[in-house]
């Protein structure tokens, strides 16, 4: 066994490596430990030529090594080069098994640990933790003490492996550096995750590889798949792209071949290439074998950390990506700070103080940052459970805001998907829009705005400051990450969201005393796309609130499915079975993936005893719906054909997406030309890349949905954007800034491939110029070879996706460009209504 170092540092990402360096600059002993035979494994594994970005641009670099955006190779080659200026003391190939102190018990340290077994059981595990120095345990069995931890070890584990005899053949691979370097192969993508099914997606993305691509799921379903690679891979293998077999497992690999067991029997197929994407050891056993607890039981939960990085384990500091800092910048800041808070510099400022301190600047009271940071943890509730390392990554998306009484803080009907918490005063609801002096108050402590959050849809009501007040603004993605973090905080805005729910939707004089025991019986439930929450002909009394997500109401008429209704979110079904008993009259079925909010019949029945005014308007929406019966019965008789195109198209447009839409462009083919004019205008109206593609797409009848953006409620391509850099606009048009740092998720992300990764092509000669001289290719999207004979090589590619034509007048370009009117833009919830039938049937 060695010396005892100072520092050991797990970990050679950029993280790992800034510290490494610090302490080096120090004169700290210290050891680099890494598992690989390279630095930086991670950017190591990205493909070759890769652009890596530096963001974000407003934060400073803070570290002993240089760091710009470039391509992978210059990176990890100054990168590897500065180490070694630096005298870093790395040792490679040096995976670290166990990490335990050697001192004392520290008294009071008890870790308790929650682990969940197959059968659904759980089994809790106590840990005494022990002081420092820490005994590092290597998988070769030699041995490192050091006095402090630093674990820069990021969230990406070990691969399963293939068990399988042959599953150690040449052929079988963990990782997919580059999909472009594989062509003409038969490739089997082993694993329903995302990762399996963005591997599947890009080998199969560009036709001209010739790869033939088979995706293989254990399972049944793609559970642990997020919503939108689903879509993406359903729609890869509706186009022909790829095969799917779902209940099968691998028997066995041979070279050239692969045994696979399915539910009808062996089937041996030829296989150039296995690509196992089966998940990998999560890091989370490992960390809390040394005595770090996580901030939740939610898998994309972080370990507890205080303002300096230090977790629950005396000793042991966490950075980069396992701290929830993903970006280099941030990691490579953290890696230098937490040197210097372990040599003794606890008066060090954060990198982002200034940043923070830029943020907090308009407030009255002249506080500190972390004065600001502590006043809202402190004072509003979903943010009690927060550290203060945490609440600075929050405060990043967050605004914190200063009204004046009488301020509107949002309006009615206008768009918005970000919460607010009231740190100071008190702010005024109107909830009546015909009279602004009827109001509900909301005071210190207290949300608002959950309803955009949770549903997509507009604002409900307006909002003033009452008092003065100091508000907290949170962005859709600090509040996402918050309630994954925070457990207290996702089930408090459930709460709150239910409770408000009701009392929006349902009116009636009712206040949130009225709705106690109905809230406290309600469910949230999700619903899959296509899924029944209600079925024709069924008993049951439970009311649902459709909380995100749509809806769509059929009834079976002459013995086909007629389509009556599209229900958005912030509505209700189901009212007519709780008010008069006997069974369902219509199915209702989700549109897209949906959150409802069930409350049971018997909870319910009391409400309507207590409040008439509640049961009369139940009983008017409950006639509207009968007479919406008895008018499709009629129409029925009287053209038949109509109705059933008119259940055809509703039932297509949903299926394309339309369910989840907040603007869809359609095309209506018996009118349209093929002229073009909507790709020209739209590539003329942004820089020379059109955001449209009119030939691509489905169509049913006479009614085409092109590759356009619809704008979706809650837009996937936000789920995971690096730098934020996608929003709703004042008029619900979803777009991208210039922030964006070309990473790409945005595109994987979108199951509807409306987004496309491009490069901003070179200023075009005027058009004047093109159409007296020739000079430059003309209107419209220039071609691939003017493009590339004059665009910059170095420039990096960015996320392109139709914003609606933000801040142009008259509209949407390619709307306004159809000479004939056949290209329209429309709100599912105006389009999809019965009403059109009277247009067709006249």
């Amino acid at each position: 066994m060695s010396d005892c170092y100072r520092i050991a540092i797990i970990g050679s990402g950029p993280a790992g490596l800034s510290a490494a360096a610090r302490a080096a600059a120090l004169g700290l002993s210290h050891v680099l430990l890494e598992k690989t035979d390279h630095l930086s494994d991670t950017i190591y594994k990205y493909q070759k030529g890769k652009h890596v970005m530096a963001t974000p641009s407003q934060l400073v670099l803070r570290s002993d090594l240089a760091f710009d955006a470039g391509k992978r190779e210059t990176v990890l080659g100054l990168w590897d080069n500065q180490t070694a200026d630096h005298k870093v003391n790395v040792r490679r190939h040096a995976e670290i098994k166990s990490i335990v102190g050697t001192g004392d018990p520290i008294p009071g340290s008890i870790m308790k640990t929650v682990t969940r077994k197959r059968d659904g059981t759980s089994e809790i595990k106590e840990m005494q933790r022990l002081a420092p120095p820490y005994k590092l345990t290597l998988a070769d069995g030699s041995e490192v003490m050091a006095e402090t931890v630093v674990l820069a070890i990021g969230t990406q584990g070990n691969p399963n492996l293939m068990g399988c005899p042959g599953g150690n053949l040449p052929h079988v691979q963990y990782q997919l550096d580059d999909p472009a370097m594989y062509n003409d192969e038969h490739i089997f993508v082993i694993g329903g995750g995302d990762a399996g099914i963005e591997n599947a997606l890009g080998l199969a993305g560009d036709a001209a590889q010739g790869n033939v691509v088979t995706l293989v799921n254990r399972g049944g379903e793609f559970s642990t798949a997020k919503d939108a690679n689903v879509k993406a891979l359903m729609a890869a293998r509706d186009a022909g792209r790829i095969s799917i077999m779902l209940g099968t497992t691998t028997r066995s690999i041979e070279p050239g071949w692969i045994v696979l067991e399915t539910a009808d029997g062996e089937v041996r197929a030829r296989c150039d290439r296995i690509i196992a994407r089966m998940g990998s050891a999560p890091p989370r056993g490992f960390v809390e074998a040394c005595g770090v607890e996580f901030a939740s039981n939610d898998r994309l939960a972080f370990p507890k950390l205080s303002a300096v990085f230090e977790s629950t384990a005396p000793g042991i500091f966490v950075i980069g990506a396992l701290a929830g800092y993903p970006l280099i910048k941030h990691c490579m800041n953290q890696g230098h700070d937490v040197v210097e808070f372990i040599n003794g510099n606890t008066s060090l400022k954060p990198a982002d103080e200034p940043i923070l301190e830029a943020k907090f600047a308009g407030l009255p009271g002249g506080r500190s940052v972390a004065d600001w940071l502590e006043l809202l943890r402190s004072n509003v509730g979903i943010l009690n459970g927060m550290s203060p390392l945490q609440m600075r990554e929050f405060m990043l998306d967050s605004q914190a805001r200063a009204y004046r009484a009488g301020d509107v803080i949002f309006e009615r009907n206008a768009p918005g998907s970000s919460l607010f918490g009231i740190a100071e005063g008190r702010v005024l609801v109107e909830v009546n829009p015909n009279d602004p002096s009827i109001t509900v108050g909301l005071g210190k402590g207290e949300i608002f705005g959950e309803v955009g959050l949770i549903s997509g849809r507009k604002r409900g009501a307006t909002i003033r400051a009452g008092t003065d007040c100091i508000l907290v603004e949170i962005s859709r993605t600090a509040a996402l990450k918050l309630m994954s973090a925070v457990p207290s905080a996702s089930r408090e805005v459930t709460r709150v969201t239910t409770e408000r729910s009701l009392l929006q939707i349902f009116k009636s004089g009712l206040t949130p005393a009225d709705l106690k025991d109905a809230v406290a019986a309600a469910k949230v439930e999700t619903m899959k796309a296509g899924q029944a929450l209600i079925k024709e002909g069924e008993e049951g009394d439970d009311i649902f609130i459709i909380r995100s997500g749509s809806m769509v109401v059929e009834k079976a008429i002459g013995g086909k499915p007629v389509f009556l209704s599209y229900v958005p979110a912030g509505s209700y079904v189901g009212e007519m079975a709780v008010i008069d008993g006997g069974r369902r009259t219509a199915t209702v079925r989700a549109a897209v993936k949906s959150d409802v909010i069930r409350i049971p019949g018997e909870a319910f029945r009391p409400l309507l005893a207590a409040k008439p005014g509640l049961t009369a308007r139940l009983r008017e929406e409950m006639s509207s719906r009968t007479q919406l019966n008895s008018y499709i019965e009629s129409k029925k008789d009287s053209f038949e054909g109509v109705v059933d195109m008119y259940t055809g198209v509703a039932n297509f447009l949903v299926d394309n997406g339309v369910g989840e839409a907040t603007d869809v462009l359609l095309i209506d083919e018996t009118l349209c030309i093929g002229c073009d004019n909507c790709e020209k205008a739209c590539a003329d109206s942004h820089d020379g890349l059109s955001r449209l593609d009119r030939e691509a797409g489905r169509t049913y009848a006479h009614l085409h949905v092109p590759t356009s953006c619809r704008h979706c409620e809650h837009p996937h391509c936000m789920a995971d954007c690096p730098p934020n850099a996608i929003h709703r606009g004042p008029t619900g048009e979803v777009y991208i800034d210039d922030t964006c740092i070309g990473c790409g998720n945005c595109q994987r992300n979108c199951p509807y491939g409306v987004i496309r990764m491009d490069k901003v092509p070179p200023k075009r000669p005027w058009l004047i110029s093109w159409m007296l001289f020739g000079q430059g290719p003309g209107p419209g999207e220039p071609g691939l070879k003017w493009k590339k004979k004059h665009a910059d090589p170095e420039a990096p590619k960015k996320a392109i996706k139709c914003d609606m034509c933000s801040g142009q007048s008259g509209g949407p370009a390619c709307v306004r460009a159809c000479p004939t009117g056949a290209a329209i833009r429309v709100n599912p919830e105006q389009f999809l209504s019965v009403a059109l039938l009277d247009r067709k049937g006249g």
